[in-house]
């Protein structure tokens, strides 16, 4: 059967009215036994013949022309549909039931059609619509399924995304899905039938895993409980199952859902927590039109802070960095965007050009997203490091005072918390600096912090994943390194939070929940491409890197917190740093990075930051 072929809508029409009257037929055949049926419907039934009969075939014509019952793709039969004929059958029966009723009570004493008929007419016709489209559906899709071998699935979640799941991959022509059923945390649901395919509990996949040779789980569930969720992502990983997933409702294209957009799951997926939602109502009162810097906009967390504003309707964003081609490109990936943007070229270190730009956008906001952040190269280059970050941090908070913008938000970095490296003692400066401007100035200075974001330029995932596609080895520095992670939508959420509800002086942190191991990332990036660790891809490790940690923290020994209105986001309590000191030390690590002098500039660091102890770096021999 061609799967572009389809049955004429008036076809449709003439065999629904052809099952109608056979079913009728069946009725009176019923209704007499098949005993002497000639002879008595003839002269017993003559008025139903002639009367009720065409009264039937009318209803039920006009009632399917109506509801259009005709008009539905048969392959594509689906629950919506069945309902549709059920309840324009149901209806038309309850009418002809009505008039004959009428007739009989208030006319000449005599129905329309007998009510045993009226009864099986209506069942049989409600068999024979629903037994032929079923049966129309199942020989095409037994027809026109893609050949060759098919890959065996079960769908986590039998419920309504589970469902359209099903539904969906069964409608694709070019599918080479065979499903076998549905596993569900319910442990009453275990073996009962949903659409003709069995529900399974996790508890007992094992055996029957093995037993219907499953290859693929398809996650479809909208909000699975994030432990049930990663124990059946840990078993298919060990077992060499392949994980996928479907797209949120909020995803789908122009609200409807199709097979192609199922995905293998992402490394976010693997988290290990739920991601932590932000409402947005009084971000948006805050955002909305003010004119908006966005330093370092080109960046991975630049660049998603400035899509998430302009969702927010500020009179004009500013795009600012001094990487001309990730510039350019961020502004063609932005052309859609009904937001006034502005591109502007530049480095934040150039006090000059920086006074232009306050000057003439006169910003509302500021968003300060420019830094280096990689460490190991900062370990080498501590007076780039420091003039990024610290000097440029400085003329633009400077400029944020000057021209009385309301708030200047600094994204700063777990990092700054007891660093133990140059590029992390400089982002610590970053904040002293701004928590010193709060206290005396006018403009309210709120810093963020947070861990390593998923997929940001630099982070490990995308290392992992380029080390993948060049067929290994994946390279971690050691086997008990562990970080804090997050996605670049949270960590953007987070920043245009604090915003609203920052009022100055406050360090924003999460509630990041676990730390995970870098090797257990690995791991998981190799499962995922159906890989076996160590077989096809091997981990080598390659020791810690000048300046790194073994882990992360996000308060240092001296800080603490308290609770904000959200139970996911803390607010640091810090000592407060005394304005003319810092400034002091700031202004000779400013001469000593104009002088290159990298060793005077990381003492000097030392001596204003005493929780600075460097960590497998030449800067080691500075420690007291």
């Amino acid at each position: 059967m061609n799967p572009r072929w389809y049955l004429p809508k008036k076809l449709i029409l003439l065999i629904d009215i052809t099952l109608t009257f056979l079913s009728l037929i069946l009725a009176y055949l019923i209704r007499f036994d098949f005993i002497d049926f000639y002879d008595l419907f003839l002269v017993k039934e003559y008025d139903t013949l002639t009367i009720g009969v065409p009264v039937l075939l009318t209803i039920r014509f006009f009632s399917f022309l109506i509801a259009k019952t005709h008009k539905g793709i048969i392959r594509h039969f689906s629950n919506d549909d069945a309902h549709r004929i059920f309840f324009t059958i149901t209806l038309g029966t309850i009418l002809i039931s009505f008039l004959s009723i009428l007739k009989f009570n208030f006319i000449d004493g005599r129905v329309i059609l007998p009510k045993s008929v009226i009864i099986i007419e209506y069942l049989g016709t409600l068999f024979l619509l629903l037994f032929s489209r079923l049966s129309i559906k199942q020989i095409f899709f037994s027809t026109n399924k893609k050949k060759g071998e098919k890959i065996n699935i079960l769908i986590y979640g039998s419920g309504k995304m589970g469902m359209i799941t099903k539904t969906n991959l069964e409608k694709d022509d070019n599918s080479y899905y065979n499903i076998e059923g549905f596993i569900d945390d319910d442990i009453k649901k275990e073996n009962l039938l949903v659409d003709r395919k069995k529900i399974i509990h996790p508890k007992n996949l094992k055996s029957h895993i093995e037993k219907l040779n499953i290859s693929t789980v398809i996650i479809a569930i909208k909000d699975p409980s994030l432990e049930n969720k990663q124990h059946l992502v840990d078993f298919c990983l060990e077992n060499q199952i392949k994980v996928k997933t479907v797209p949120t409702v909020e995803d789908w294209y122009e609200g409807n859902f199709s097979a192609k957009q199922i995905k293998d799951i992402n490394i976010s997926d693997l988290l290990g927590r739920k991601p932590i939602e932000l409402s947005n109502q009084k971000t948006k009162d805050e955002i909305e039109n003010k004119t908006i810097l966005v330093t370092g906009a080109a960046g991975s967390i630049g660049s998603e802070i400035v899509r998430q504003l302009a969702k927010l309707k500020p009179k004009k964003i500013i795009l600012l960095d001094q990487a001309e081609s990730p510039l350019y490109d961020l502004n063609q990936d932005l052309v859609n965007l009904k937001a006034n943007l502005e591109i502007i070229i530049g480095d934040v270190t150039r006090k000059e050009r920086m006074k232009n730009i306050f000057l003439t956008q006169q910003p509302n906001l500021v968003y300060h997203a420019a830094a280096y952040k990689h460490v190991p190269l900062m370990e080498l280059n501590p007076s780039e490091s420091v003039r990024t970050n610290l000097i440029g941090t400085r003329i633009v908070s400077d400029l944020a005072v000057e021209f009385k913008v309301e708030k200047f938000v600094l994204i700063s970095t777990d990092k700054a918390v007891n660093p133990t490296n140059v590029m992390g003692a400089s982002k610590r400066l970053a904040e002293m600096y701004c928590e010193s401007l709060n206290t005396e100035h006018q403009t309210k200075f709120i810093i963020t912090r947070f861990g390593n974001v998923l997929g940001s330029n630099g982070s490990v995932i995308p290392l992992f994943k380029k080390q993948l596609n060049n067929g290994g080895p994946i390279t971690v520095t050691h086997p008990e390194v562990t970080r804090f992670f997050m996605t670049i939508q949270e960590a953007c959420q987070l920043v245009l939070e604090a915003s609203s509800m920052g009022n100055g002086g406050e360090i924003y942190v999460f509630d990041m929940g676990k730390s995970i191991k870098i090797i257990d990332l690995a791991h998981k990036m190799i499962q995922l491409a159906g890989l076996k660790v160590n077989a096809d891809i091997e981990v080598k490790f390659t020791g810690l890197r000048p300046g790194e940690k073994m882990f992360e923290e996000t308060l240092n020994k001296n800080e603490t917190t308290s609770k904000t209105h959200h139970p996911k986001i803390l607010i640091g309590k810090v000592t407060n740093c005394n304005f003319n000191e810092t400034i002091k030390i700031i202004d000779e690590i400013e001469q000593s990075v104009q002088a290159q002098e990298n060793d005077k500039i990381v003492r000097s660091m030392k001596k204003i930051i005493p929780e600075f102890i460097s960590n497998n770096s030449e800067f080691s021999r500075l420690d007291n």
